[in-house]
């Protein structure tokens, strides 16, 4: 099966210039801990809560005088469409996160988040050990 198959084709991304207090309200409203940070639909990087919490409120301070391009990470994990869900999992599971943006010829196209891949019936199990993994650190 491949991430086409089971990833979120409706992703709602946000310009490097956002303010992060919108940034936050977007994840608030589509119950998500990142979004995608992007130029038309080219992924800059991306901006988490974390990312907010630490590099925003913790080391700034106002959280109303930044934007989501001095918060975000820029070293993002990223598949395509035709990334087979099984390499997919273990990336997350690999870098510790739960959602991964879909890229095709350089543009978001979809997000891919763990919980779609443990709607998948025959993925559920791989779905809970990579969750496991990204909770508690992987101790390989």
């Amino acid at each position: 099966m491949k991430v086409r198959d089971v990833m979120s084709e409706q992703v709602e991304c946000v310009r490097s210039d956002t303010p992060i207090i919108e940034a936050a309200k977007i994840m608030q409203k589509s119950d998500v801990g990142s979004v995608p940070v992007c130029d038309n639909k080219r992924l800059l990087g991306i901006v988490t809560d974390r990312d907010i919490v630490v590099r925003g409120i913790a080391s700034h301070g106002n959280p109303m005088s930044l934007n989501a391009g001095q918060v975000m990470s820029t070293d993002v994990v990223t598949v395509t469409p035709d990334t087979d869900v099984h390499q997919a999992s273990a990336l997350m599971s690999d870098h510790q996160v739960r959602r991964l943006p879909v890229v095709e010829r350089g543009e978001i196209c979809g997000m891919l988040a763990l919980g779609d891949l443990a709607v998948e019936r025959v993925h559920v199990d791989e779905a809970g050990e990579a969750l496991s993994d990204i909770s508690h650190g992987i101790q390989h």
